[in-house]
């Protein structure tokens, strides 16, 4: 009798995919750009910052990975078309450009609301759909990832604007996974708690906040940023080949209840 046919687990691995990391200078986008590196993959880190951005391609280079930097401002939408035009089709894309300012509802400035709207929404709108154009050009499919967050699916103190933009990347990421199925185009995004970066210390400086964070995270500590790193290589992955239109959350159970 012959052994039965059993099931392989499709490779997490990235070898030969190009992979674009939008806001790759620090913090969340960083990471990703080091994880997808480290699975395989030939990474550009585009960023405003262009010092920071040549500092962290030259760590990534210095350990044997591959990388390489691209000047990149999501406001700017017709230069950012035009740079990824530019580029060969991108296999992963992770979109972490982003901007916070928090504060009272009743306090927000219009002009608060319009800059944390341009990168966030119409930023990352755009960013997306230019990396989709050019996959639909040569055929090919893809994985593209919009960092979002828990405050998607929630509401906080002080984060009425920062929420409304995350609950509209949900909603435009879900609408183009429908559009481009056809084309073997996956779009997803990943949705994370409170991560130790520079754009959460205005948070961590004020203790309330804190006592608010460690209260809601069901696991009693704040995410680091390698617990985004599985998650954007899971997704940039076969591993999740099947997986589109969905929001990952990586939250330590805050919106369990």
């Amino acid at each position: 009798m012959s052994a039965p046919s059993l099931p392989r687990t499709p490779s997490f691995r990235l070898d030969g995919k190009s992979a674009l990391v939008v806001g790759a200078s620090s913090g969340i986008g960083m990471a990703a750009a080091v994880a997808l590196a480290e699975a395989g993959a030939q990474v550009t880190l585009a960023a405003r910052s262009a010092d920071k951005l040549e500092r962290t391609v030259e760590e990534l280079v210095k350990v044997g990975l591959a990388a390489t930097a691209l000047s990149l401002d999501v406001q700017d939408i017709a230069a950012t078309e035009q740079a990824i035009e530019a580029c060969s089709p991108f296999d992963v894309l992770v979109n972490s450009a982003g901007l916070a300012r928090h504060g009272p509802a009743l306090e927000t400035t219009l002009t608060d609301f319009d800059t944390v709207m341009g990168i966030n929404v119409r930023g990352a709108y755009f960013v997306t759909r230019a990396v989709a154009r050019k996959l639909i050009a040569a055929g090919k499919p893809g994985s593209l990832i919009n960092i979002s967050s828990q405050m998607a699916h929630v509401g906080g103190i002080d984060r009425a604007v920062y929420s409304a933009t995350k609950h509209a990347i949900e909603g435009f990421t879900k609408s183009m996974a429908i559009e481009w199925g056809k084309h073997g185009i996956r779009v997803n995004t990943i949705c994370p708690t409170f991560i130790r970066t520079p754009l959460a210390e205005q948070t961590f400086a004020n203790p309330e906040r804190v006592r608010w964070i460690e209260e809601k995270i069901k696991l009693g500590r704040i995410g680091e940023l390698e617990d985004i790193m599985g998650p954007v290589t899971f997704l940039a992955s076969d591993a999740a080949a099947m997986i589109t239109g969905s929001a990952l959350l990586v939250d330590g159970g805050w919106t369990a209840d």
